[in-house]
């Protein structure tokens, strides 16, 4: 007999990002658009969307760009970049937030020194 001890929890299994075809986001942007303005809020609800979607979705179309209806972030066909040229863009961006916190505290010396000189000029005149 085989008893299964209620402390002990099965994970739940992880969610599965979903996927929408061109041809529900060319309908759901027309049924949007198409909606009264107080109803537009029960199709985002119904379908469990985001206006963010409608808005991404509706600028594809207009661009007249079918393919671009497809998520290319999570799309099996999404080109991989090459290791050294994905290193070669982590490596630009830390340079360039280097640089920006170089140029900060040079400012921060500058004023600093400024600060400085001043001080002694008051400290002189005081005398």
């Amino acid at each position: 007999m085989s008893r299964t001890n209620s402390s002990e929890q099965v994970p739940a299994p992880r969610p599965k990002r979903r996927r929408f075809s061109a041809e529900y986001k060319l309908r759901i942007v027309a049924e949007y658009d198409a909606a009264p303005a107080g109803d537009k809020g029960a199709i985002l609800r119904r379908e469990r969307l985001y206006h963010s979607h409608v808005i991404e979705w509706r600028q594809a179309r207009d661009a007249g760009a079918l393919e671009k209806l497809t998520d290319h972030r999570t799309s099996p066909t999404r080109p991989k970049k090459h290791p050294a040229e994905a290193e070669n863009d982590k490596l630009r961006r830390q340079v360039e937030r280097l640089e920006k916190e170089v140029a900060k505290r040079d400012a921060a010396l500058e004023v600093l020194g400024k600060t400085h000189a001043l001080l002694e000029a008051l400290s002189k005149s005081a005398d």
